[in-house]
């Protein structure tokens, strides 16, 4: 059973994912490459700007880089979606130690939101799988 709200119908499936052959899912990993190159770039700035200890940047930095690339490996199944969005709260939470992050990991945490739901809309407009 569906409600009909005037807008596209959400798919069947997961919501938390988007269908394979979506487009989007190649930008979502790109974002996320961008990203672990941002954590990447992060840690200087956390030691010479923020003052952070060098051992607690390498960390937190290296920290997100490999929660990228863990979502990156998993985004075919969905805890690779949902670990995509941990990595983008985890981008703008940056922002408490270096608040430059607070800027860039929400530029980066909007990309993501914008992408997956324009993902979204084009999963709607497909037919179901099995009528491909």
């Amino acid at each position: 059973m569906t409600l009909s709200t005037g807008g596209p119908a959400i798919p069947p499936g997961n919501p938390a994912t988007l269908l394979p052959g979506n487009p989007m899912r190649s930008v979502l990993l790109a974002l996320l490459i961008f990203e672990m190159i941002l954590f990447g770039l992060a840690i200087p700035v956390m030691v010479l700007v923020s003052d952070v200890s060098g051992s607690a940047a390498a960390a937190l930095g290296g920290g997100g880089i490999l929660l990228a690339l863990l979502s990156l490996a998993l985004m075919r199944k969905p805890i690779g979606f949902l670990l995509g969005w941990v990595t983008q709260a985890v981008g703008v939470a940056l922002g408490l130690v270096t608040p430059a992050m607070f800027a860039v990991g929400g530029m980066f945490a909007l990309l993501w939101v914008i992408t997956f739901v324009l993902g979204k809309r084009l999963d709607a407009g497909s037919p179901p799988a099995a009528a491909r």
